[in-house]
């Protein structure tokens, strides 16, 4: 009896090793979709821009370019987990032109021209290092720098904004946690106890206390619009939830229309006259 007991939890104790191996190469290619190659730049768009490299603390050389606008607020980029910048050119065309703020989008560490392998302790450093880079810039004011991360880069945004404050923080179809996304990737499977790669923003967000607006599509299939709903409960206020209604999760700043770029705006308008509203819309 003893033996058999021993065997079965021999084999049991297996299974769990091998799910967690098996789990943790899969992780990887779940969080992180990198491409090298720069496909297209602001130039192609008549954009005026600049080629950035900076240096991260443990020494990496990473890749962005800075977009100089009309105005005296910054938009720190967060993208997210798949392709890299020149993926993102189109949507920086349109926040040059509809809302004229300077911006600045970098790729994360084995991204793009960036180097080395992606991972989440390398997206928090890399924050930190572009943050750094944009401080130390004479023609910029520090305190006028607004975090925008979308997906995974809006969970890399509330990491860096819980000890780094911005002016305000904007969040587009963001997920509460990496486990709440392993239980709707894989339901029914205990892979959401697996997971070493956290992103916890559902708890990060409760230490911000800055201004903070989240929009999500009604039509997003990667990210449930209730996690970003989940997400808004979380944060404190001053905060403003958007739903964007016929959106998925890439398309928000085209389907999503006037509404996207209005609220855009409107919190824009709301950091220069005071608290934003907070009621759901």
């Amino acid at each position: 009896m003893n033996t058999r007991v021993t065997l079965a939890a021999g084999f049991i104790l297996g299974l769990v090793v091998v799910a967690f191996v098996f789990w943790s190469q899969l992780e990887k290619r779940y969080i992180f979709f990198p491409t090298a190659a720069i496909e297209q730049t602001p130039g192609d768009f008549g954009i005026e821009y600049e080629d950035v490299f900076f240096t991260t603390g443990d020494g990496l050389n990473l890749h962005g370019w800075y977009l100089p606008g009309t105005g005296d607020v910054t938009w720190l980029w967060f993208h997210g987990n798949g392709g890299n910048i020149s993926h993102r050119v189109e949507e920086l065309a349109l926040f040059r032109h509809r809302l004229g703020v300077n911006q600045f989008i970098f790729d994360y560490r084995g991204y793009g021209c960036s180097l080395g392998t992606p991972s989440e302790k390398g997206t928090y450093q890399d924050s930190r290092a572009a943050l750094e880079y944009l401080t130390s810039r004479s023609d910029l004011a520090p305190e006028k720098i607004v975090y925008f991360g979308r997906s995974l880069g809006a969970a890399v945004a509330v990491e860096l904004a819980a000890s780094r404050e911005p002016l305000a923080l904007v969040l587009v179809a963001p997920f509460s946690s990496i486990s709440d996304m392993a239980k709707v990737a894989f339901p029914f499977t205990p892979f959401h106890l697996l997971v070493r790669g956290r992103y916890d923003s559902i708890i990060t967000i409760r230490q911000i206390h800055r201004p903070v607006l989240i929009l999500h599509g009604d039509q997003d299939a990667t990210v449930p619009l209730s996690q970003g709903k989940k997400l808004f409960e979380a944060a404190n206020q001053p905060k403003r939830f958007q739903l964007l209604p016929g959106t998925a999760h890439n398309d928000t700043y085209i389907a999503g229309g006037g509404s996207y770029w209005d609220t855009l705006n409107e919190f824009l308008a709301s950091l220069k006259d005071g608290p934003t509203d907070s009621s759901p819309n």
